[in-house]
């Protein structure tokens, strides 16, 4: 009985954690070439990097130009469209049984 409790607590643990994990996590690190309200742009290597800035974006220290920060971010999808693939279709119908 008690090895059966243990593996449904262990199992709840896995699922809990899982659950909980949401998208992953990425980091960059650079100097602050521009900050305005809602953007931040970070020089890493030769690339400059844009990242949008909300009320909920945690900030620790005084971000100003010139200075060194690592960004934590999640890729968010903004929009998503979906496009017909006609290859597929074509062969749908070809497989599809002659209607009478």
């Amino acid at each position: 009985m008690k090895r059966i409790l243990i593996a449904v607590a262990i199992v709840f643990l896995f699922a809990t954690v899982a659950a909980a994990a949401g998208p992953k996590t990425y980091q960059v690190t650079g100097p602050v070439l521009e900050k305005k309200d809602n953007i931040i742009v970070v020089q890493k290597g030769k690339d400059k990097w844009e990242l949008a800035l909300s009320k909920d974006t945690k900030i620790k220290g005084d971000l100003k130009v010139g200075s060194k920060v690592t960004i934590e971010y999640t890729m968010t999808a903004a929009s998503i469209d979906v496009k017909e693939d006609k290859k597929a279709d074509k062969k749908a119908e070809k497989k599809a049984p002659a209607k009478k």
